[in-house]
């Protein structure tokens, strides 16, 4: 167990692969998230394409929906030790 090596990031993820990630995980479609959360599917995908910005509003909203923390979805990268707040 001395000759190992903590994982990596591999790859980025923006806040609209977090959600569609979250999404699949959740086994939901984008239709049966739109009717949980009144966001219309249209806008969910282009959430999760990037052409519209998540917003707070929306982190929340889809938040209670996929039922995580906003942060995981408008955060998904973030890694305390490496970067400031401010």
């Amino acid at each position: 167990m001395k000759n190992f090596s903590p994982a990596r990031k591999r790859i980025e993820v923006s806040p609209g692969e977090s959600v569609r990630i979250i999404r699949e995980l959740q086994g939901l479609s984008q239709t049966q998230l739109s009717a949980l959360c009144g966001i219309p599917q249209t806008t969910l995908s282009s959430i999760e394409n990037g052409r519209v910005n998540l917003g707070v509003e929306r982190a929340k909203t889809l938040a209670r929906a996929l039922r995580c923390h906003p942060a995981v979805l408008v955060f998904p990268g973030w890694d305390v030790a490496d970067q400031s707040a401010a």
